[in-house]
């Protein structure tokens, strides 16, 4: 086993922090951002502690609950079953105590990065898919949510769907927003589909800011599928997926705005969110960009587009193209042939 991090508190001689006054923590102590959710259930905890007690709590009691140590390990370990790495660093250099408890927690994120390089075949080792679900399921045997999901997704590769529901209901139950997201789109790919528990996760998954989640309930608020349709909770939700970089979101956005749907109807909106999409590398809306910017006379940026739209397999991409191509002068065409071959895709979230 690697070393885990951190060792620089092995040299501390405290082993947590006091707060003077539990009421105004963050004037006591400017802890990293990172580890805010840990730094608000002490709060609540604390507050209500404080509430419950019909007298004045003794000098010990309240020097308890101003103890960052005194939270249970396993309280503990589940708050921060859906931290990054980066995340489960910071909040591991808080105190001796957090550092000790999610030790389980750094090495399976070890695990996590093991079974990458297994899955993809990386950092100097070949591709293998059941070694990667080996170290995938140890860091998930350790409590990451990240080893759940990565685990679920080879299960899912495998065909292994039961297996792979599992460990996305196991990551879901502890909030992560993409199991939740996961469970949800698994609920609707199952034989047969259960659209009810579906809906509730990407629901969940939705309020959380997950943006692949929020274009799957919309794609069902849309088409009404499972659930009542409901256009402008569609719209809303498109716009939200949009506007956290979700590409296909961008797209649907567009349309929801040029055809009303939802949405007030801005052809200016229509075209501004047409475009981002295409920069982004969505194939039909780099086609329709194209045909809109041959109507507005920007012929040679339309040939850009449509290059890009052809080059993805829109057939019809090419067919426009040529047309315009032909009421251009002849040495243009190498020239837009060589910005399509520079073109590069912003980035997006998928």
């Amino acid at each position: 086993m690697e070393k885990t991090w951190p060792g620089r508190s092995d040299r501390c001689h405290f082993n947590s922090l006091p707060l003077l006054n539990p009421h105004n923590f963050t004037d006591q102590i400017d802890l990293s951002r990172k580890t805010n959710s840990l730094k608000n259930f002490y709060i609540r905890h604390n507050r209500f502690s404080l509430r419950s007690s019909p007298t004045p709590p003794s000098s010990e009691s309240s020097e308890s609950h101003r103890d960052f140590s005194a939270l249970p390990y396993d309280v503990l370990a589940k708050i921060a079953a859906t931290f990054s790495h980066q995340n489960l660093r910071a909040a591991s250099l808080v105190c001796k105590a957090w550092r000790d408890a999610l030790r389980p927690l750094r090495e399976a994120m070890l695990f996590v990065l093991w079974g990458k390089r297994f899955k993809h075949g990386r950092g100097g080792v070949r591709a293998n898919l059941h070694k990667a679900l080996d170290s995938f399921l140890k860091g998930a045997a350790r409590g990451s949510t990240l080893a759940m999901i990565e685990a679920g997704l080879v299960y899912w590769e495998m065909g292994k769907k039961e297996e792979g529901i599992e460990l996305y209901q196991r990551a879901a139950a502890l909030g992560d927003p993409a199991g939740q997201c996961n469970l949800g789109i698994s609920c609707l790919k199952v034989e047969p589909p259960n659209p009810k528990e579906a809906v509730k996760w990407l629901y969940k998954a939705s309020v959380s800011g997950h943006v692949r989640a929020q274009y799957q309930l919309a794609l069902c608020l849309h088409q009404g599928h499972w659930v009542e349709q409901n256009l402008s909770e569609a719209a809303r939700w498109y716009l939200s997926a949009a506007e956290g970089g979700y590409v296909r979101a961008m797209y649907n956005t567009s349309l929801c705005y040029l055809l009303g749907e939802g949405l007030v109807r801005s052809y200016r909106q229509a075209r501004k969110w047409m475009k981002r999409a295409a920069d982004r590398g969505h194939t039909k809306a780099q086609f329709e960009h194209g045909l809109g910017l041959f109507a507005q006379g920007e012929k040679m940026k339309a040939v850009v587009y449509l290059e890009l739209a052809t080059r993805a397999g829109e057939i019809a991409a090419g067919h426009v193209k040529n047309v315009i191509l032909q009421q251009l002068p002849a040495t243009s065409g190498d020239q837009l042939m060589l910005l399509a071959d520079n073109w590069r895709a912003l980035p997006s979230s998928h």
